[in-house]
């Protein structure tokens, strides 16, 4: 069972923990101890504004603190950290596993909307791990760390398969709830993914769900932990990241596919967004810096 504890200082936000650069790779894959030597294997609470992690642990002890309640860690665990969420580690010095880092824009590129996976993976939450997902995960490690021809292509798709088979087991953790609540949560991502450019209010949506505004936030704010004004912001940035790092389109033409009229206006929501202008951001994820 998890068990609360208090956070005593403020909350680090950091692409990697410790680093200032953006994620510059496909995804970003490191065994645990490669960081945890150097920080003493602790990980103060933290979060990352743009990064989804899953960690797995193939041998030894420790605890993760995950939104604010501590949980157990041992041999063939997994921890699912969704985007934004705040959490920590306090590792026995000699654990063995693995820590995979995925941008947002790899997330979009992998999750169908129609199938639920977003949904399942949306929770910070410990589970079981598979052998299929150590498998994994290991190809992935050994992949990532080589130069082969084809390599992003193999990333992506040995990702692909390990955030279906942890969505997987936290589905059937979470034993696939199908009350009103979930159900109105899913249609609101739907209707996310066909009016986000369209610039739908908050209001806009929820009369669409006939509910009232307040009730759309409240229901966003228990999946996910986020108000439904700010998923329907990070929907727009999601996509605005993504056409920055996979197209040459210029910062005006992708405002405009955006629905923005402003050019102007779209690059100071980007930048109060990610604290990077879009033309910074995408020269940072190009140089790799």
């Amino acid at each position: 069972m998890p068990r609360s504890i208090e956070n005593q200082s403020a909350i680090r936000t950091y692409p990697l923990f410790g680093e200032a650069g953006d994620l510059p790779d496909v995804v970003h894959c490191e065994t645990i101890a490669a960081r945890s030597q150097l920080t003493g294997w602790r990980f103060t609470p933290h979060r990352h504004a743009r990064l989804h992690q899953i960690l797995l642990v193939a041998k030894g002890r420790g605890e993760a603190t995950l939104e604010g309640q501590a949980y157990p860690l041992k041999a063939m665990r997994v921890v699912n950290v969704p985007t934004g969420h705040v959490h920590g580690f306090a590792f026995v010095p000699g654990m063995q596993g693995f820590v995979l880092t995925i941008a947002t824009e790899m997330l979009d590129e992998a999750l169908s909307p129609s199938e639920g996976l977003r949904r399942a993976l949306a929770e910070s939450r410990v589970s079981h791990a598979t052998p299929q997902m150590r498998t994994l995960v290991t190809q992935i490690h050994a992949e990532y760390a080589g130069r082969h021809f084809a390599r992003a292509h193999v990333l992506r798709a040995l990702t692909s398969a390990l955030l279906g088979l942890v969505a997987r087991e936290l589905a059937d953790k979470s034993a696939a709830d199908s009350t009103a609540a979930s159900d109105l949560f899913r249609r609101f991502e739907t209707l996310l993914e066909q009016h986000f450019l369209e610039h739908w209010a908050v209001a806009d949506y929820a009369a669409t769900l006939s509910i009232s505004p307040t009730h759309l936030s409240r229901l966003t704010k228990a999946a996910t932990g986020h108000a439904a004004s700010e998923l329907i912001q990070e929907r727009i940035i999601r996509e605005a990241r993504r056409n920055l790092v996979y197209t040459n389109l210029s910062v005006s033409t992708i405002a405009y596919a955006l629905g923005f009229n402003d050019p102007a206006y779209f690059s100071r929501l980007f930048a109060g967004a990610t604290g990077l202008s879009p033309r910074r951001f995408r020269e940072k994820v190009v140089s790799g810096e």
